[in-house]
Formats: C-alpha cells, structure tokens, sequence
C-alpha cells in the first residue's frame, strides 16, 4: 500500500516530505530507542515513533523506512520537518495514541 493511501485512510495529518507520498509501505515498525530501529527496522515501513529530532530522519534515511507517524498530536521540531523535505521523507502526525495507529494499520492488512 502506498504511504498517500494510508494517510488519505487514517487521515494523517502531513508535516513535511510530501515528495515521498509514493513509496510503498510492507510493513509497520513501532519504537523509540533510535539504535534499536537502526538494527531492526525493515525497508520501506511506516515508523511510529515519539522522538521529533532530526536523527528521525537520518535513521530513515539510513533504513529506506517510507514514512514516519508522531503520534498523539506531538509537535515536531522545525529543523526535523526541513530534512525530511529535503529528503522525501514523509513525516505525519495523528491524534491517535501509537496503539491505536497500529491496530488501524492491522486492519488496513498491514
């Protein structure tokens, strides 16, 4: 499923890295601790995540994860929403708590 297709479903909210809306997503991949997503994380996920600074881009970036989702209406820091439209990385924000986003995104089929 395409990353403008799951956020025109769950109405997400775009922030940033509107280039990036055509990558496919195979796979959802939940966590905070940036080490950890660099060792487990899958090509071309959806990350959900809390954290806002810029390394969430670079960690993206670094892994080919398609698209990134704040949950809970967090604000993300400006520099942040810079690299990721620099680098086509879409960055989305939701009012969803990171469990309820992901049991959407189960019953997308993801």
């Amino acid at each position: 499923m395409k990353v403008s297709e799951i956020a025109n479903t769950l109405n997400l909210k775009l922030l940033s890295g509107a280039g990036g809306l055509d990558k496919e997503v195979n796979d959802v991949y939940i966590c905070d601790l940036l080490s950890f997503v660099m060792s487990h994380a899958s090509e071309n996920s959806l990350w959900i995540t809390v954290q806002t600074h810029i390394n969430i881009v670079a960690i993206a970036v670094l892994i080919g994860i398609s698209c990134i989702v704040i949950p809970e209406s967090i604000s993300v820091d400006e520099d942040t929403l810079l690299r990721a439209e620099k680098e086509s990385i879409p960055i989305f924000t939701t009012p969803y708590t990171a469990y309820q986003l992901a049991c959407r995104l189960r019953e997308l089929g993801i």
